[in-house]
């Protein structure tokens, strides 16, 4: 397309069909020096973002939300249902990695808890080789390595066990259901082993942490589980929960990050 060009001060006006255009003195410059040389412009490709580690679990996100104590007040009371036909497979394989994140659900929730992590080289940032947990029961430090018989010295606790929530409400599930609840961050903590294993399968009402002052926020965790997922209490649990949450009436529901299909 031919084009008439006309000086004006420092800059040069470029007339085509479309009008004109005014072009400083370093673009015209540089247009002369490719024009001169038979170059044209590289292509540009921007180089591809390394690979991120697979994200942990969070704590904040949508969930229930609200005041422990309000919600405990509208949990459905039952008695226990007999605990016949439990297993932990009933909840899918342990450990899943149901967010397709690239990371089972353990290691997840252990770069969650724990600080000062280095993952294991070769895992794309997933695998926790080494931790230290403040334990959320307790309040004592535990020195986290990975290997045989060291692993279990920090566990993943279902905060509502799962054969309690068989008991109450699970075992009317679908399978994909029941390795939701299993995998769901709300429903999982690490915790010093040695407490985890003392639990077992209880609920408030046969074992609550040792520190007082985690109890609060144990059975709002409590609380916020069964309300997501429609889990009922029994009454010595309720009374038992109510128990604590009377000396912190004020205590909020943790937040959830993911929302039960129920």
């Amino acid at each position: 397309m031919g084009a008439a060009g006309r000086r004006t001060g420092g800059t040069s006006r470029a007339t085509t069909g479309g009008g004109a255009v005014l072009l400083g003195r370093s673009t015209r410059v540089a247009l002369l020096a490719l024009a001169l040389t038979g170059c044209s412009l590289p292509d540009y490709t921007a180089p591809a973002p390394a690979a991120p580690a697979p994200a942990a679990p969070t704590s904040g996100g949508s969930g229930p939300g609200g005041n422990a104590l309000a919600a405990l007040d509208a949990l459905v009371v039952k008695g226990r249902a007999p605990r016949a036909g439990y297993d932990r497979e009933e909840f899918g394989p342990a450990w899943a990695d149901v967010d397709r994140n690239g990371c089972d659900t353990r290691n997840d929730v252990l770069r969650r808890d724990l600080a000062e992590v280095a993952t294991k080289p070769g895992t794309r940032g997933c695998v926790v080789a080494t931790g230290t947990l403040v334990d959320p029961y307790s309040g004592a430090t535990i020195e986290f390595v990975r290997g045989m018989g060291t692993s279990q010295a920090v566990q993943i606790d279902h905060v509502v066990a799962l054969s309690d929530a068989w008991q109450k409400g699970a075992q009317q599930w679908d399978e994909a259901l029941r390795e939701e609840f299993a995998n769901d961050p709300l429903e999982l903590l690490a915790v010093d082993g040695r407490l985890n294993s003392a639990k077992r399968d209880g609920d408030a009402a046969t074992w609550l942490p040792p520190a007082r002052p985690a109890r609060c926020a144990y059975v709002a965790r409590q609380v916020a589980v069964k309300a997501k997922y429609r889990l009922w209490v029994t009454a010595a649990e309720k009374a038992a929960i109510g128990r604590v949450l009377a000396g912190c009436p004020d205590e909020p529901l943790p937040p959830s990050t993911v929302a039960a299909r129920r």
